[in-house]
């Protein structure tokens, strides 16, 4: 006959020793992993930091973009402004010319000129009436005509101001998506680093000042030469920028992000190149080659061309490399090249 009786449970002091263990087992899990951090695991969330610092800088160069358009447009279109305020003055005074003339006309050929003739006891003085109104009625037409051209310009010019206008309320919307874009990477990448333990944050910390020490004036460049006079001076200039910290859209002369610290460059060798790595990529004549580059040459990387940077001599590039770096150099290996720009 089956048994009936239940099991025995487990005494209250077996569970709370049994959950003591596990808890005490997790505990020490987390805190073995804690100490001792893979290197899988600090590659891992540095390959992620750089990929959202590659995206930022993307985000950087549109808005370097956007910012120097929105510029170029608030100038032309405080120009088209001040063509239309003129010609709408010029409009006025034509009118005002216009009501003048066709008052005259009305005082002195209100009478039919026949008639005139008739009445007149001087017929001299009826012939000089006559010539003064024929001068008067052609004048009127000149004005008529003058007044006409004027409308017409002044219609054309607030339409294509009207457009500029436009152009320039979608430049500021698209320069304040760049900025947030850039803006929103960067906290990501900071998320994940704040996501990391003190020890692999310190190894990482370490590994970026590693880098950083590169932007010592002892780096190894060999003995290249320039091949003009203002590449010379640019890489001059930039070298004086050595330390200086990366920031955003900034093009110096204490912070640079990579086309500002080219562009700031070249400036101060007297030569003036656009502001983004992109425009840049197309601003002299194109060096495919990393073995014909020459010192104060640009070297555009990426396949989109989004960072740019100056060859600095014997297999090194000196450029402000991403968000939380400074102006170093680095070796032209560490990123895809594309190819060398002489200007």
């Amino acid at each position: 006959m089956a048994s009936h009786r239940r099991p025995k449970p487990a005494s209250r002091m077996r569970v709370t020793v049994l959950t003591a263990t596990a808890a005490a087992a997790v505990a020490l899990s987390t805190q073995a992993a804690q100490a001792a951090p893979t290197q899988t695991s600090i590659d891992a969330a540095k390959e992620q930091v750089d990929k959202l610092y590659t995206q930022a800088e993307q985000a950087t160069e549109k808005y370097d973009a956007a910012n120097e358009k929105l510029k170029s447009l608030q100038t032309e279109s405080s120009t088209l402004q001040d063509q239309v305020a003129r010609q709408q003055q010029n409009l006025n005074e034509l009118r005002d010319e216009l009501g003048t003339i066709a008052a005259s006309q009305y005082r002195t050929g209100g009478i039919d000129p026949t008639l005139q003739l008739f009445l007149s006891s001087n017929p001299d003085t009826y012939l000089d009436q006559a010539s003064a109104l024929d001068q008067l009625s052609s004048l009127q037409l000149s004005s008529v005509d003058q007044l006409t051209s004027a409308k017409r310009t002044l219609d054309q010019e607030r339409a294509e101001a009207t457009a500029k206008l436009a152009e320039l309320t979608s430049t500021q919307t698209e320069l304040a998506k760049q900025k947030n874009d850039a803006k929103d990477k960067l906290a990501q990448a900071q998320a994940v680093l704040n996501s990391l333990t003190a020890d692999q944050q310190a190894q990482i910390a370490a590994q970026e000042a590693a880098s950083a020490s590169q932007a010592s004036s002892q780096v190894d460049l060999g003995s290249s030469t320039s091949a003009t006079q203002r590449a010379a001076d640019a890489f001059s200039a930039a070298q004086s920028r050595l330390g200086m910290p990366y920031v955003y859209g900034a093009s110096g002369p204490d912070t640079f992000d990579c086309s500002g610290l080219t562009s700031w460059a070249y400036a101060q060798a007297r030569v003036s190149i656009p502001r983004t790595a992109e425009e840049q990529a197309n601003a002299g004549t194109r060096i495919y080659s990393e073995s014909d580059l020459q010192v104060g040459d640009l070297v555009i990387f990426y396949s989109d061309y989004h960072h740019v940077g100056l060859y600095a001599g014997n297999g090194m590039v000196l450029h402000a490399p991403k968000p939380g770096a400074v102006v170093r150099y680095e070796s032209i290996g560490d990123m895809p090249f594309q190819f060398g720009v002489r200007i």
